[in-house]
């Protein structure tokens, strides 16, 4: 694993751990609930700089990285989503996959019967983004291996916490006095580009992973371009 620090709530920070290859995060104890909306989009960044280094998720006991016990499967709900994640019953933290991640944070959401019918006219096969198991569109919409339905990254929750992002830098940058014409613009191009992702079409399959994944590169992608801000 590789650690990373990123920001949390009331100007602190906090280290995470994680695993590109499995896409794995490990959270010591209220990590998850600490993150900043910024941090949450900087993770997104973090994971998807490493998504060609993706490989379905191993099936062996997973061990705690700090006592080395064995971790406990356990299934936990946020609203009315379900999640999964291991957690360690030495209360050292937990270990959560990036597609649970988003589940949790309530980024995601199944794919539509019409969504769905969309996805197989410009794809046969996509990745289960809480395996990486094979799921072959024209018999399946769920994956085989571990029951996880296709899913899409919600843009209406990712604008959601672009917003809250935005109105806390504007909170802290207000001796600037362009920072208002500039959060504009910004909001701008995001609310024309957030609509992408829930545009099948739009994703960048590219047969390598998933469409929760695509979607995040989509964002992605997004974040790292600056706004035209002559754009209409």
């Amino acid at each position: 694993m590789q650690t990373r620090s990123f920001d949390a709530h009331y100007g602190r920070s906090v280290d995470l751990d994680l695993c590109h290859g499995c896409a794995l995060i490990w959270f010591d104890s209220h990590e998850s609930i600490a993150l900043t909306p910024g941090a949450v989009l900087r993770l997104f960044a973090a994971l998807d700089e490493h998504r060609d280094q993706r490989h379905p998720l191993s099936r062996e006991a997973m061990h705690c990285p700090r006592c080395r016990r064995a971790l406990r499967p356990t299934v936990d709900r946020q609203r009315a989503t379900l999640f999964s994640y291991w957690r360690c019953e030495g209360d050292d933290g937990r270990l959560t996959t990036f597609f649970d991640f988003l589940r949790e944070k309530n980024f995601v959401r199944p794919l539509s019967p019409e969504r769905l019918a969309e996805l197989r006219r410009y794809a046969q096969t996509v990745k289960c983004s809480a395996c990486g198991a094979p799921i072959d569109l024209a018999h399946e919409s769920e994956c085989p291996h571990c029951r996880a339905p296709l899913s899409m990254l919600d843009p209406d929750q990712v604008q959601a916490v672009v917003r809250d992002l935005q109105r806390a830098e504007e909170r802290r940058t207000t001796v600037d006095p362009t920072v208002a014409v500039r959060l504009l613009g910004d909001r701008q191009a995001l609310e024309r580009a957030f609509r992408a992702p829930a545009d099948i079409h739009a994703l960048d399959l590219g047969g390598s992973f998933g469409v929760v994944e695509a979607g995040v590169s989509a964002l992605v992608r997004l974040l790292s371009d600056p706004p035209d801000l002559s754009a209409p």
